[in-house]
């Protein structure tokens, strides 16, 4: 039987792919990779096309057979597929390292630094090799063996712990569902959040509503349902995902792994001669050090705590003089922000939901592209997906398809939540000459299509969808050939989300806003009122979200910073400590937000979470030069496109800025983008 992993195509067939053949196509696959580099360093080949275009034509079809197996993992996530992914996870993580750690390998790298045919290579293929030689480093390359064994060793187990530590997440998600019969219960909730529960119920043979964790069941919940019990259980499921406490107490617990993950990455920190993981962190980051970070968050913690403080009072005041609540609860307070919104601006996330629906949010958001980078977006009909919900496109321009997509939107059973870009594949020269496309997954969980009408989105939807489409942009338009820095490839993580924030202000621009909605039956734009009273909402409790990201950011790189294996509780000390210090909004004592912490503990924000704010300072900076010349200004347009866009890793992240720009970013320009300075 043919295994489709290890079939070259020029896209993943996925309905073909099947649990069984994972494990036996990595096996084949790394090896004949060990093989081929084992005579190429054997026959002492070393230059740029003789070796490191043979590696990186292994590494891409590796990476082009894995990735889909790790991306339905996330998207349609079966116990037979999470079996395969993970019992291939090791063999991956042991291969890395092996390479990582092989000094003939970083010999021949090293002689190709210092011949003389390096100057002769350009830009991109210089970068990459300079990369290549700090990444052989942080791989151990320079330790003996007995600790480059242990390196090995705490790699691949790490490894694992991040995939336990998801899985435990989302099965704690997918464990604690409530049906409810009495429609009162659910008073204040919106029409449409009660459709897609009374459709749940019906998909899942209930009858009545039923509610998840997932964020388009729990959200409304939150903030609109005016049953204050029900609001405090999902609250409690939620925030007690994956732990010790609360309805799923104990089962998928993230205790343990948390604090091996933090063991271990610590360990191999002071391996590498690092003092704490924050350290080993920064070493591929735009940040310089560990104090520049700290006193990054720290100066904005306290510029922006005392609005924010302001805005929780006034969210206290409203509820005691309006409903006569003398405390405010964790679980209260979205209820009565979203009652304060309206009483101030008549403005809600669901009075504007029925102007934002999927296809013209869709279309909206193609025509600002467009208009910035002259590209054509066209839906394609004859791609495999993953699920019938995923849609497919070709991005144009002068004629040429010059990028591809997926787009799957939805929330669904057995599909992490969140919203990500991952990369399918990435643009590069191949052997045959020729250049492979750049495809890009976008990955949202919005709510589906309710009753025969299409997916209405909150404004925050919106934002979150121009956001990852950011994302999109800076992997699919890269003009980089070399595919360790081409796209996203490369580029620092406190950088890697400059593109993706710059894109979500035009979701506040009005000549963008009048393409971008329409009303769902009539078809008329965000009337002008409504459009009025959104942007003056812009920046309502933008001084709380912001000490909330801040919240995060501290938390995960003080963790890391701090660190002790033999102190006991030391994660929920330092959260602790972090809340008191920033925190405006008081968190119950049952609640163990870490547990579900999975920007850090599953994924590769581990110290690097502040990577968020400090790429807000870039693109409000860089939104700031279309604010002054036009913000469908086709010459700034191209300016972005060409400075920062088009070069992806290949280009030191701040000499990428300034040469867009003209100076070094402002911490200012946030500041006063979200309303906390004037």
């Amino acid at each position: 039987m043919t295994n489709p992993l290890l079939e070259r195509n020029e896209l993943p067939p996925f309905r073909a792919i099947l649990p069984n053949h994972v494990v036996p196509a990595v096996d084949q696959l790394l090896t004949a990779n060990r093989q081929e580099i084992t005579k190429l360093l054997e026959d002492n080949v070393c230059d740029w096309d003789g070796l490191i275009a043979v590696i990186e034509a292994l590494n891409d079809f590796l990476s082009q057979s894995f990735g889909p197996v790790s991306h339905m993992n996330s998207v349609v996530n079966t116990p037979e597929l999470r079996d395969a992914y993970n019992a291939s996870l090791p063999k991956l993580s042991e291969y890395q390292t092996e390479m990582g750690q092989n000094a003939d390998l970083f010999s021949a790298y090293q002689s190709i630094l210092t011949g003389p045919d390096f100057d002769t290579l350009d830009q991109a293929q210089k970068k990459s090799i300079e990369n290549a030689i700090r990444d052989f480093r942080l791989s151990g390359i320079d330790l003996p063996k007995k600790k480059q064994s242990r390196f090995a060793e705490i790699s691949k187990r790490l490894s694992e712990l991040s995939s336990q530590f998801s899985d435990n997440v989302l099965d704690a998600t997918m464990g604690w569902k409530k049906v409810v019969t009495d429609k009162s219960e659910l008073s204040g909730l919106p029409e449409n959040a009660l459709g897609l529960a009374r459709q749940m119920a019906e998909q899942n043979d209930e009858k009545g509503y039923l509610l998840t964790l997932d964020i388009p069941s729990y959200l409304p919940v939150l903030s609109y349902c005016e049953n204050e019990k029900l609001r405090r259980e999902m609250y409690e499921a939620f925030v007690t995902r994956a732990s010790d406490q609360g309805p799923g107490k104990g089962q998928w617990d993230n205790s343990e792994i948390i604090h091996e993950i933090l063991t271990l990455r610590k360990e191999r920190a002071e391996l590498l001669g690092f003092r704490n993981f924050a350290e080993l962190s920064l070493a591929t980051k735009m940040a310089q050090d560990t104090d520049q970070v700290i006193g990054f968050l720290t100066e904005l913690a306290e510029k922006s705590k005392p609005a924010a403080e302001k805005e929780f009072a006034a969210i206290c005041e409203f509820a005691q003089n309006e409903f006569d609540v003398k405390e405010i609860n964790a679980w209260d307070v979205n209820f009565y922000a979203e009652k304060l919104k309206e009483h101030r601006f008549s403005i809600s996330e669901e009075k504007l939901r029925p102007y934002f629906p999927e296809p013209t949010v869709l279309s909206g958001l193609f025509e600002v592209v467009r208009r910035l980078y002259d590209i054509e977006i066209e839906e394609t009909k004859n791609i495999e997906t993953w699920h019938e919900d995923v849609t497919t496109y070709n991005i144009t321009k002068d004629g040429i398809t010059i990028a591809r997509f997926y787009l799957d939107l939805y929330a669904r059973a057995n599909k992490r939540g969140g919203a990500w870009m991952d990369d399918c594949r990435v643009r590069r020269i191949t052997a045959k000459g020729e250049t492979q496309l750049p495809v890009a997954y976008l990955t949202c969980n919005f709510s589906a299509p309710v009753g025969g009408n299409p997916s209405l989105l909150t404004h925050t939807e919106v934002v979150t969808l121009f956001h990852e489409f950011g994302h999109g942009m800076h992997h699919m338009m890269t003009k980089v050939t070399c595919a360790p820095v081409s796209g996203v490839n490369g580029v620092a993580w406190d950088a890697v989300e400059l593109p993706s924030q710059f894109m979500e202000n035009w979701c506040w621009q009005e000549e963008a806003l009048a393409f971008i909605s329409a009303h769902f039956k009539t078809g008329e734009s965000l009337p002008p009122e409504m459009l009025e009273k959104l942007l003056a909402a812009k920046n309502f409790q933008s001084a709380m979200m912001t000490v909330r990201q801040l919240e995060f950011a501290l938390f995960d790189f003080r963790l890391h910073l701090e660190f002790d294996p033999n102190l006991d509780d030391q994660v929920q000390t330092i959260l602790n400590e972090v809340r008191n210090d920033v925190a405006v909004v008081p968190a119950p004592e049952f609640s163990r937000f870490q547990h579900g912490f999975s920007h850090i503990f599953g994924g590769g924000y581990a110290a690097g979470y502040y990577s968020y704010k400090w790429a807000e300072v870039l693109s409000a900076d860089a939104f700031a030069k279309f604010q002054e010349e036009g913000i469908f200004n086709r010459q700034t347009g191209e300016k972005f496109l060409t400075s920062i866009l088009e070069v992806g890793g290949s280009v030191d992240p701040m000499d990428m800025f300034v040469e867009f720009r003209g100076r070094e970013p402002e911490i200012d320009a946030l500041l006063k983008q979200d309303g906390i300075l004037e």
